[in-house]
This record gives C-alpha cells, sequence and structure tokens, in this order.
C-alpha cells in the first residue's frame, strides 16, 4: 500500500458546489500537541503518515467534522429550503442544516437548525443517508441527512438563513450543496413526490 502524508490513497470526495477548487484543502498543521503543547512530528500510525505527540506517545487524527440536513415536506409535497445568508454560497439554497454541537445527537442537531432556519419545529422520521462532502474550511464534511416531519406550519427565517420556503418538485431553485441535492433526489424517488 501506498502510504501518502495524512491519508490513505483512497478515492477523491466529490461535490460539484465549488467547481475549480480542489476538492480538499490541505488541512493546517498541527505543529504542537492540543493535549500537553509540545511539539509534533510525524509518525506512520495505523499505515498513514501522522502527526504525531511523543510527549503524550498519541497520534493527532484528522477527522470529517459531522453535519447535518432536514428534508421536510409540507401536506402538498412541496420541500422547505433556505436561502443562505453566509458563506458559502451566500444567496443560495439549501436545505435547513448545519454543524453538530458538542453533546448533541445527530437527530437532535437536525431538529435545532429546522427550528434556528425557518421557526418550525419537527421529528425526525427517518435517516436518508450520508455524504462525505469536502469543505474549504474543515477538508470533509460527514452530512447525515434527515427526513424530518413538520410539526408546526408557520415559517420564520432566522439565524443564517435569510429565507425560508416551500418549493414544488417541479420548481426547485438550484441547491448550493451536491449533498443537499441528493438527499432531496432520494426522498422525491422513494416517497414518488409529484414532480410537476
Amino acid at each position: 500500500m501506498t502510504v501518502t502524508r495524512g491519508r490513505k490513497e483512497t478515492s477523491t470526495i466529490k461535490d460539484d458546489h465549488h467547481a475549480g477548487e480542489p476538492p480538499c484543502p490541505p488541512l493546517a498543521e498541527k505543529a504542537f500537541c492540543p493535549f500537553c503543547g509540545q511539539p509534533t512530528a510525524f509518525r506512520e500510525w495505523e499505515g498513514m503518515v501522522r502527526r504525531y505527540c511523543g510527549n503524550c506517545d498519541l497520534p493527532l487524527y484528522d477527522n470529517p467534522v459531522p453535519a447535518v440536513c432536514a428534508v421536510a415536506t409540507d401536506p402538498r409535497g412541496r420541500i422547505l429550503l433556505v436561502q443562505r445568508n453566509v458563506a458559502p454560497c451566500r444567496g443560495e439554497w439549501c436545505l435547513p442544516g448545519g454543524f453538530m454541537e458538542l453533546g448533541e445527537t445527530p437527530e437532535a442537531a437536525a431538529l435545532r437548525e429546522l427550528a434556528e432556519e425557518t421557526g418550525l419545529r419537527g421529528e425526525v422520521t427517518g435517516l436518508i443517508g450520508l455524504k462525505a462532502a469536502p469543505n474549504r474550511l474543515y477538508h470533509t464534511v460527514l452530512v447525515a441527512g434527515y427526513r424530518v416531519q413538520p410539526l408546526s406550519r408557520q415559517i420564520h427565517p432566522g439565524d443564517d438563513a435569510m429565507a425560508a420556503n416551500w418549493f414544488g418538485v417541479g420548481d426547485l431553485p438550484p441547491v448550493a450543496f451536491g449533498s443537499h441535492r441528493e438527499f432531496i433526489e432520494r426522498v422525491i424517488t422513494r416517497e414518488n413526490l409529484n414532480r410537476q
């Protein structure tokens, strides 16, 4: 097996959302151990060259950052999207979602993000899937897509959403993130939502 610095030779994570940019940018180097503050060095560990703290006798893992999104539909089968008010993709539409907080379950994160960005309460009814996506700041984000049943009706954009709206399947605007597009398509296909 070929060992490369920081990762095994694997397939590249692809997402067409940042056309022309490298799929996964280099990570910031961890020159000092976050636990003891001592300088780190590179060492092969579990078949990969990683930053390693000799003082702690521990490898420093670089792991994907967990994020969530929610696919919610109204009684007419329309899908709820939010218009982003922050970078990346400010002004573009996506599913309600964001990063998990420490001590939070993925399901709770999806419901929190739904409430923060749309004002809706909801109930998670299932996991749509998982998708690894490149990210300019965190290298790789692991996105969990959840099917959510709204428990309230009135939407109010908030947090990092400038707008929130229901869209018929045939009237969806371009969706900013490939993972979100994939989760929407899975729901449309599984639930046979009307594309008109």
